[in-house]
């Protein structure tokens, strides 16, 4: 009866592929959980046909979070952070940043970015920004990770007439300060039944079928190539010549693609390209 939508979101399997992948201290590991939690949440507030990827810059130990996911439930992260870590807060890890999203729409439509500086104690804090700043719907995120999985819970508050006594406002209220309440050990332990029973047991909330995400990459040999061919072609040669190969690893999956002279040779001849 309240116009107040939510998310509840948990991902193990998917999480371990991306940690299987990421070589980074656990403090920044934590960072890229929530940043991935983040982005599956902002993914089911809109309807595309594409992707949308959250990209976190930093200017502290760690230089930069990217998590892409998209419409068809895959997702991928990597971080990218210095040698030696010895940060533990957000603003530790990143110091002046900022964090952009950007929503590629699909074939024919136009795409979107929204760019918001770091502020907050936690990323959530940031992401609550990007929606008081950019969709000016009132929001709430918590957000939760560790070496087992990510979660998180997200609350909305949407337009439209209450539909008992209580105005919009003290629904809003009252279900942000309920949902205050919840831990980060309940975030990472108990179902979404049970939760949304610990946190709502007095409401009467509908729940709709969950939805599976998988790890992904969508890297590719014929990408890789097309990134060497906008190179200039005495630069790509010139690496040959230096390191016998031009080597490419995909931060996200790891994935190694090598081109050998021959190959850099036949990317810049538009007959078999």
């Amino acid at each position: 009866s309240a116009n107040v939508r939510g998310e509840v979101l948990r991902l193990t399997d998917s999480w371990q592929e991306i940690l299987r992948r990421a070589d980074c201290p656990y403090s920044v590991r934590n960072l890229l959980g929530e940043a991935v939690a983040a982005t599956v949440l902002l993914v089911e507030t809109i309807k595309f046909d594409g992707s949308l990827t959250l990209q976190v810059r930093g200017a502290g130990q760690v230089e930069l979070l990217v998590v892409q996911v998209t419409s068809e439930n895959t997702l991928r992260g990597m971080a990218k952070c210095a040698d030696v870590v010895t940060g533990e807060t957000m603003q530790e890890l990143l110091g002046d940043g900022q964090m952009a999203i950007t929503i590629e729409m699909g074939e024919g439509k136009q795409d979107y970015q929204g760019i918001v500086p770091l502020v907050g104690e936690r990323l959530q804090d940031a992401i609550q920004g990007y929606f008081e700043n950019s969709e000016q719907l009132p929001t709430r995120v918590w957000l939760s990770a560790d070496e087992n999985s990510v979660s998180g819970l997200f609350l909305q508050k949407l337009p439209g007439a209450a539909t008992q006594d209580e105005d919009e406002e003290d629904h809003w209220d009252r279900m942000t300060l309920l949902a205050g309440t919840v831990k980060d050990e309940e975030l990472q332990t108990l179902d979404a039944d049970r939760l949304l029973y610990h946190l709502f047991n007095e409401e009467v909330v509908r729940v709709f079928e969950a939805e599976s995400l998988s790890f992904q990459c969508t890297c590719s040999r014929e990408r890789t190539a097309g990134a060497i061919k906008a190179m200039p072609k005495t630069e790509a040669l010139e690496i040959v010549e230096q390191e016998g190969d031009i080597k490419v690893q995909c931060q996200f999956c790891k994935a190694d693609y090598v081109f050998n002279k021959a190959d850099v040779e036949a990317l810049f001849d538009e007959r078999q390209y």
